[in-house]
C-alpha cells in the first residue's frame, strides 16, 4: 500500500502539468496553430512550451 501514497503525493504535479498542456492547446488554437501538436509538446516540455507560444506571432489563416 505504500506505493499508492507516493503516487498520491505526486498527483497535484501531474494535474498541474496536464492543465498547463490544455491551456497551451487553447492558446495555440487561438494563434491558428495545431492544438494537438502543442498539447503533446506541452506534455514533454511544460512551461517552456508556454513561453514559445507566447512569443510566436499569430499564424495567418489559410484560404483553403
Amino acid at each position: 500500500m505504500a506505493h499508492f501514497s507516493s503516487f498520491a503525493d505526486g498527483a497535484p504535479w501531474f494535474v498541474g502539468w496536464g492543465t498547463l498542456a490544455l491551456i497551451n492547446a487553447g492558446l495555440a488554437q487561438g494563434k491558428n496553430r495545431s492544438g494537438l501538436r502543442w498539447f503533446l509538446l506541452s506534455l514533454l516540455f511544460g512551461p517552456l512550451t508556454t513561453l514559445v507560444l507566447v512569443l510566436l506571432p499569430k499564424e495567418r489563416a489559410k484560404l483553403f
